[in-house]
């Protein structure tokens, strides 16, 4: 009797370059069809940017000017000095030329190029939020794929409703309770850990420094994964546990291999491809950091740059964190499509 595996590896051998130049075609015209997508959410974005956050309330000026004694004079030609006293049709068409020249403006409140705060706040982020990507995705994968492969045991029930919980809990509120017991110290349990920016005030220098900023990011990067890996738990388990009723588990099975080796060989490889698309979505929010965290620990990245020019409100500083945040958001879905279309058959027919 011929197996379903064995049935297939003909076909597979019979592939010509014929139709593997149509599947590079298909790939390249699915990837252009996504890059326009992109560019037109881009074009979406730039728009919605300038327009959305004029409607937040506060005068920047004024907010500027506090403690201050300014007369009317001169908040008005502090507003001339920014351009705030243009017609907000010019302002928005200004915004658009300077932006498509890569001039993301100057900021109100640092009173240096925006691209340059950004330049200094994104190697925090990236430090922060990759470090703390790497954990969940690595922790999220491996109980996925324990609880998926045996469902109903003690070790998924309890990672489960573990991870559900603090996928529920409010990230501020993980943030100061992290803080609370593991920071400050609760009675007699003294602090363990710095909860406050991203390096002592008496730094040392050397592999010492690494490890003072090592102990700078235990508590901010137990609040990201906290709330992050559960939805890597998950998924991989959901996906995990559809493999396994999968005809080609059960031949393999069938053949004589061996539990782990199906599993590593033959039902990972498949349940990993959700997993991999929500990989390449989250890359795109390292890039924007976590703003409630950075605030939370005071940490110097993007996320804490963005919500000090929203209490101005910082309009151009605004504007180019967020559009740093979404186009990354843009380009790394569309990337997550193209990769998910390269790495599933199934998609590539549909």
């Amino acid at each position: 009797m011929t197996t379903p595996l064995e049935a297939a590896e003909p076909a597979v051998q019979a592939a010509g370059p014929g139709d593997e130049r149509s599947t590079r075609r298909g790939t390249l015209q699915y990837a252009l069809s996504k890059a326009g997508g992109a560019l037109f959410s881009i074009a979406m974005v730039i728009v919605g940017t300038f327009f959305v956050f004029r409607l937040l309330p506060g005068d920047p000026v004024r907010n500027l000017a506090q403690g201050r004694n300014m007369t009317p004079d001169q908040l008005n030609l502090e507003r001339h000095r920014l351009g705030l006293d243009k017609p907000v049709l010019q302002q928005f068409f200004d915004f658009v030329g300077n932006t498509l020249r890569l001039d993301l403006g100057t900021s109100y409140e640092y009173k240096r190029p925006v691209l340059d705060l950004i330049g200094e706040r994104i190697g925090p982020t990236l430090l922060l939020a990759g470090t703390g990507l790497v954990i969940a995705v690595s922790l999220g994968i491996w109980q996925g794929t324990r609880s998926g492969w045996r469902p109903g045991t003690r070790f998924d029930r309890f990672s489960t409703s573990v991870s559900l919980v603090l996928w529920s809990v409010p990230t501020f509120w993980l943030g100061l309770l992290l803080m609370m017991v593991l920071g400050v110290g609760i009675g007699p349990i003294p602090g363990l850990f710095p909860f406050r920016g991203i390096e002592s005030v008496d730094a040392p220098d050397g592999f010492a420094y690494v490890l003072d900023v090592a102990s700078h990011m235990v508590l901010p990067c137990l609040t990201l994964v906290g709330v992050v890996y559960a939805q890597y738990l998950l998924i991989m388990r959901s996906s995990l546990l559809e493999e396994v009723s999968q005809d080609y588990v059960t031949v393999a099975r069938a053949k004589g291999l061996r539990d782990d080796e199906v599993r590593r060989r033959h039902a990972v490889p498949n349940a990993l491809l959700p997993t991999v698309t929500l990989v390449f979505m989250r890359i795109g929010f390292v890039v924007g950091g976590a703003v409630t965290v950075e605030t939370i620990y005071t940490w110097p990245g993007l996320g804490q740059l963005f919500y000090r020019a929203i209490k101005v409100p910082d309009f151009t500083l605004m504007q180019g964190t967020f559009l740093l945040i979404t186009v990354s958001v843009i380009v790394m879905n569309t990337l997550a499509d193209v990769v998910y279309h390269m790495l599933d058959p199934r998609v590539r027919s549909a």
